[in-house]
Order: structure tokens, then C-alpha cells, then sequence
């Protein structure tokens, strides 16, 4: 993720700073924030931990700006790409802010709609003041709460030791539940590829929720496990496959545009849609275990088709994977080289998610 040009302050901690730093977790700087990497088990034991069985992020760097008001909705549906028309209040929806300019993609965001004039909106970490700046309205209340994400196969059974009504809430659903008698809040969502929910905690009792979530079973996980995770589930990541000069078209996610509805960018947008994009969002799977990073020149023939967005190792697949944003007809199929520091790295483009989601 990019660092915020708003925001070259000081890094902010999360409420769970003191819990993490109990835990010996890796602290290290993300999006303008103190953050922990990993935990003492490592990152491919937290990988592993959210695919078999149920781990547990603080994600308290998201942002979250409260849009109120009985226009709420029509200002929120005049910026953003997706059509709010098509959930109502307790549903979540991913979403996208454009800039005027070009289209790119100025942020990716999940709307929680609460309740039928009551909005969170998520921005990501280094994004928030360029999300309330967009909307021209909100009020950021990031550093009132936790976002806690709970991600993995057994995640909702062993949240439901401790709040059986955020364990209940479905996919991309918005609810309350209540922890030590403080109002909280629970979406269906989450950055793995595995089922869960994330719960926005108030900061009162953020940290007594999170030591009962361990206490319930939950292995805590950082950062380095949820982009692994997040690309074996080719999850796009602001700053690497979105962000300047990159669009929704680009990164194969016109699903969440509104072609029916106003949005900022649009005819930017609509510009390149007609053209064609130039270039095209693609998964490459790598030989062998050296993983291929950010950056890297996608090679085709010995001739430069790309570049690398996000790379690294499968902990899953035991080999090293990436999105690049290739030539549009570099199709799936095609043998290409990764230029990884003058080593060359061969590779196939591939169909994703690279890992599947389990069934059952």
C-alpha cells in the first residue's frame, strides 16, 4: 500500500497496540500506522492457521468515515461505482472511488450499510482523508474503535463462544452485537479468501474482546500472513493492483462499476471502456520457490508484455505466484519470464484464485 500524501504525521497505533507488543509480535510501519507483521509462531504458521483452522487480525488501519443523514445514501451513490440500489441497510458492499482525471482507482472500499441513513465507510489505511475529502462529507471515527478480523474455516464456530450474534451474521451482512455492554458493530466480510466476519469494536472494550477471542481459540495472525493469504485468493491490494493510472477495467473488476448510475470518474471510465484498456489484470504461476515481487518486467518471447504487482511465495502451493498487468492478449496459457534482478523466472499465466476456497 502507498503511503497517504495527506497524512506524513506521525504513525498512529491501534487500540490492541499493547496486546500485540505482550504477544512479541513484529511491529513495522503500514499505511501510516504501527502494525504487527507477524507473531512469534511466524508467517506461514499464521498462513496455515487461517486456512485449516481460525485466526484472528487487527485491522484497526482501516478507516472508517460515518456518512448520516437522510441524503446520505443519493451522496454516497453520486461518488462511488457500485449501485447501493442493489443491497439495502444490513447489507455490505465493495466499492470504488475514481479519480476524475483518468479513472484510476483512488481507493477500494467496503460500504457497511447500517442502518437506512447510517453509513460506515471503509476506506483503506492511508486513504481515509482522501475518501472524506472525495465525499466532501463524514465524520472520521477511526481512532474510536478495533476493527478485529476473525478469518478461517472454524472462525465462526469459536467466535460464537464468545458473541453468538456476530457469529451469525452472513456474508457481506451488517449487524450489532453487544460485548461487555458496549454497542458493536459486525460485517461479513473479510481479506483471506476464507469465511469469517470483521467486528468494529469500540475502543473501551477492544482489547478484553480480543484476549477472548485467543482465549476462544483463535491464533493470532499479521500482516505478512494476510497478503499471502490475500493473494492465493487474487484479492487486489491499493497501491499494487489499484491505485494510480490503474482502473477498475484494468484490474478485471468492472463487476463493481455502475454503468446505470452517476459516479465520479465515470466518463474517464467510459473512455477507456470504449477503447479498450491497454493493459489487463492476469495471475502467473512461477517454478520453483524464489518468489517473484512488485515491479518485476513480465517477459514474453524476450519481449516486455508487464509488470509484476504483487509476488511472492504460496505458502499453499509451495511455489511462488504474482498479478501482473500484462497486454490484453497475453492470454491465459502463455508460458512467459519474470526478470527478478537479472535471474529469470519462469512462469504461466494462470486462471485465480490461485488457491480455492474449500467447500463444506
Amino acid at each position: 500500500m502507498t503511503s497517504d500524501p495527506h497524512d506524513d504525521g506521525p504513525l498512529r497505533h491501534s487500540p490492541l497496540d499493547a496486546a500485540h507488543r505482550r504477544l512479541g509480535a513484529k511491529m513495522v510501519p503500514f499505511g501510516g500506522w504501527e502494525m504487527p507483521l507477524s507473531y512469534p509462531a511466524g508467517t506461514l504458521a499464521e498462513h496455515a492457521a487461517c486456512r485449516e483452522r481460525a485466526v484472528v487480525f487487527d485491522v484497526s488501519h482501516l478507516g472508517t468515515v460515518r456518512v448520516a443523514g437522510p441524503h446520505a445514501q443519493e451522496l454516497l451513490q453520486s461518488v462511488l461505482t457500485n449501485d447501493l440500489g442493489k443491497i439495502g441497510p444490513g447489507r455490505a458492499q465493495y466499492t470504488h472511488l475514481l479519480s476524475d482525471h483518468d479513472g484510476s482507482v483512488l481507493d477500494d472500499i467496503i460500504v457497511w450499510w447500517r442502518e437506512p441513513d447510517l453509513f460506515d465507510v471503509m476506506p483503506n489505511a492511508s486513504n481515509t482523508s482522501r475518501v472524506t475529502e472525495a465525499l466532501g462529507a463524514g465524520e472520521d471515527v477511526t481512532a474510536t474503535r478495533a476493527v478485529i478480523a476473525c478469518q478461517g474455516p472454524d472462525a465462526r464456530s469459536r467466535l460464537a463462544a464468545v458473541s453468538p450474534a456476530a457469529a451469525a451474521i452472513g456474508r457481506f451482512r451488517v449487524g450489532t452485537f453487544e460485548y461487555e455492554g458496549v454497542a458493536c458493530v459486525v460485517a461479513g466480510t473479510g481479506y483471506t479468501g476464507e469465511d469469517g466476519v470483521e467486528c468494529a469494536v469500540p475502543n473501551a472494550v477492544a482489547e478484553p474482546f480480543w484476549e477472548a477471542l485467543l482465549a476462544a481459540g483463535f491464533e493470532p495472525a499479521g500482516l505478512g500472513a494476510r497478503d499471502t493469504l490475500r493473494l492465493e485468493a487474487a484479492l487486489p491490494l491499493h497501491g499494487h493492483e489499484l491505485g494510480p493510472g490503474i482502473s477498475s477495467l484494468q484490474a478485471g473488476l468492472e463487476w463493481v462499476v455502475a454503468w446505470d448510475t452517476p459516479f465520479r470518474g465515470k466518463d474517464a471510465l467510459a473512455a477507456e471502456k470504449a477503447a479498450g484498456p491497454a493493459r489487463v489484470l492476469r495471475g502467473l504461476a512461477v517454478e520453483g520457490r524464489r518468489p517473484p515481487r512488485a515491479e518485476q518486467v513480465v517477459l514474453r518471447d524476450g519481449v516486455e508484455v508487464g509488470v509484476v504487482t504483487s509476488g511472492n511465495f504460496s505458502p499453499g502451493l509451495g511455489h511462488g505466484i504474482a498479478l501482473a498487468l500484462v497486454a490484453p492478449d497475453v492470454e491465459i496459457g502463455t508460458p512467459v519470464q519474470i526478470d527478478a534482478r537479472g535471474t529469470m523466472l519462469d512462469a504461466m499465466i494462470v486462471t485465480t484464485p490461485f488457491v480455492e476456497k474449500k467447500k463444506g
